[in-house]
This record gives C-alpha cells, structure tokens and sequence, in this order.
C-alpha cells in the first residue's frame, strides 16, 4: 500500500500545538474533516472512542491513531508533528511528536489492517523518525513520508 494513496500533501501539519492527548486529537481532527468533508465532531469522538480501548502510542515518539467512519469510500490518512511531544499514554511510557492518523470505512477490515502495518513499518526506522522532527514544512514531510516508501519498496 503506497502512502501516497492514503496521504494527500494538505492533509499534513509540520507544527501544531496541544498540551494533552485530546488536544492532539482535535488537532488531527480538525485538519481531517477539511480533507474528508465530514465533521470535526464525529472524527475526535472516532478517535476518543478507539483510545478508550487502548492506547495508539506505538512507542518512540509515535502514535498511529485511527478510526473507523461512515460517509468515507477510501481509507485516508493524516500526518501531524507536533511542536511539544504530549503524553499519549504509550506503550514506552514515551511522549508523542509524531502522529499518523488513518480513517477507514467501516467495512475495509483488511486494507485497514494493512495500511496500519505499512505506516508502523514506514515509521519504525530511526532515520526517517529523525528526518521528520528536523522537517521545517508540511511539503517536506509529505516528501519524506512518500519517497521514504518508494525507495523502501525499490
């Protein structure tokens, strides 16, 4: 699955600011429902429902956040650096500065199980993790994010 697909270059923020988890979330939430039409609203309480069910802080400074939501044809993803890392209840115990969240429509289980294994893949690698906190734009990180995934699967 090409990141590509699941990322458009203005569904990425380079420094957003929250204090807490929620805040976090909002933020995703916010610059989601402007790619995906859909309210605000619904996309932070997706998001809040899925973390009371466990936390998406996948280690490392990394969170991949994600949802299931009606209206949606496609599984759409959001790319977010935060400019303070927050709490986000990780399994490292870690705060969080990079957030991939994804959406998908409730019934593509397994193009959301893959498009999760293909963004914790993309970022496990300490490099790219590096490049991404250094990044200054969202264009870089949007360019980081997919070349990163075309050189890898060269």
């Amino acid at each position: 699955m090409d990141i590509g697909v699941l990322l458009d270059r203005g569904a990425v923020a380079a420094r957003l600011s929250a204090s807490t988890k929620r805040q976090a979330l909002g933020a995703i939430a916010e610059l989601a429902a402007r790619q995906l039409r859909l309210p605000s609203g619904v996309i932070l309480d997706a998001l809040m429902e899925r973390e009371a069910a466990g936390s998406t802080g996948v280690g490392q400074g990394i969170a991949i956040p994600h949802a299931r939501l009606k209206g949606l044809t496609a599984i759409r993803g959001v790319f977010v650096r935060l400019d303070q890392p927050v709490d986000f209840d990780s399994i490292d115990e870690q705060p969080v500065d990079l957030l991939f969240a994804l959406f998908a429509p409730p019934e593509a289980s397994t193009q959301h199980l893959r498009a999760l294994a293909q963004v914790s893949r993309l970022l496990r690698q300490a490099d790219l993790r590096q490049q991404l906190r250094m990044a200054r734009s969202p264009d870089t990180l949007y360019a980081l994010l997919v070349r990163d995934v075309h050189s890898s699967a060269a």
